[in-house]
């Protein structure tokens, strides 16, 4: 089959998917994702991807930990429609939660984000390709935003990316480190800017660190709670929603109470293609509880 596949489907706009009922944390996530992609590193010691992601919902939602799938068990998936990765086959994936597919209050409800990875995760074509065909339905869907990924170690990666609320057409990402919330990619929210510059920090020392120290530090990353105020862009987004627990939905980690940040989600993919899947779960709906786990493998290219 295809060579190796990345998928993001990261977070989704709140002016265009809440509605306006009562002031609590809205249908959608308020997750963020950074990365960094090199496709051919000097240092063997250098990594051809390095990846940090949270999901945020609410504690109460159902969500499973990571696990394998497929009909041959080849998708490592962590929750419903979050992180995923395909080891032995022609895809890597790593795709958000979809919007409430009534979100927008149309008279005929959005089709489903979440089939947009499904589709691609058991399909063999190039992620261009794929998300050109998706970019013609684009309108079809709720907002979303897709990063999808041809990892081959023998040809290089290819990175490229769509947001159906932003340009018409899918763009091929130039090698480098881009952050993304709930907006287009590499809107300049304060806490994503904050966020990848911590995250950019621990980029800068990973060829020096331990591989467990890196991912230590990225989990560091992903659990500042700092709020990043002022900040009008996240007002704007969602006004009487977001504006009662602004300080809590500025920061890179959300902590509110029965909504926040429930999975912190770390890849490094090495020069030889050796992956690493790092997923730090919360447990039992309670903040205080958490359980990690790590699966390894080596990308088939």
């Amino acid at each position: 089959m295809g060579w190796p596949h990345l998928l993001a489907q990261p977070q989704f706009p709140l002016s265009e998917t809440l509605r306006p009922v009562r002031a609590e944390p809205p249908c959608t996530t308020m997750c963020i994702i950074f990365f960094k992609f090199d496709p051919r590193p000097v240092s063997k010691n250098a990594y051809r991807l390095i990846l940090a992601a949270n999901r945020d919902e609410f504690y109460s939602r159902p969500s499973k930990l990571a696990d394998f799938w497929g009909n041959n068990n080849e998708i490592l998936s962590v929750g419903p429609s979050s992180s995923c990765i395909l080891p032995r086959g022609p895809h890597i994936s790593v795709p958000r939660r979809r919007a409430h597919p009534c979100s927008l209050g149309h008279s005929i409800c959005p089709l489903p984000t979440g089939e947009l990875v499904t589709h691609f995760l058991t399909t063999d074509v190039d992620s261009l390709s794929y998300l050109k065909k998706v970019s013609v339905e684009g309108h079809l869907y709720n907002g979303f935003n897709l990063i999808a990924a041809d990892l081959s170690t023998a040809k290089g990666d290819v990175i490229c990316y769509y947001g159906n609320r932003g340009e018409p057409d899918p763009i091929v990402l130039t090698p480098g480190t881009y952050g993304l919330s709930n907006a287009l990619l590499e809107t300049p929210w304060r806490k994503l800017c904050f966020g990848k510059q911590l995250f950019l920090e621990a980029v800068e020392r990973s060829q020096a660190l331990p591989k467990d120290v890196l991912i230590a530090d990225l989990l560091d990353v992903l659990n500042n709670e700092e709020a990043q105020l002022p900040d009008p862009a996240i007002e704007d987004q969602g006004r009487e929603y977001v504006q009662p627990i602004l300080s809590k939905y500025s920061a890179v980690c959300v902590r509110c109470p029965g909504y926040g940040t429930r999975t912190n989600t770390i890849i490094l993919v090495d020069a030889d293609g050796h992956v690493t899947f790092t997923e730090r779960s919360m447990l039992d709906k309670d903040p205080s509880h958490w359980e990690t786990s790590t699966h390894e493998f080596t990308l088939q290219s």
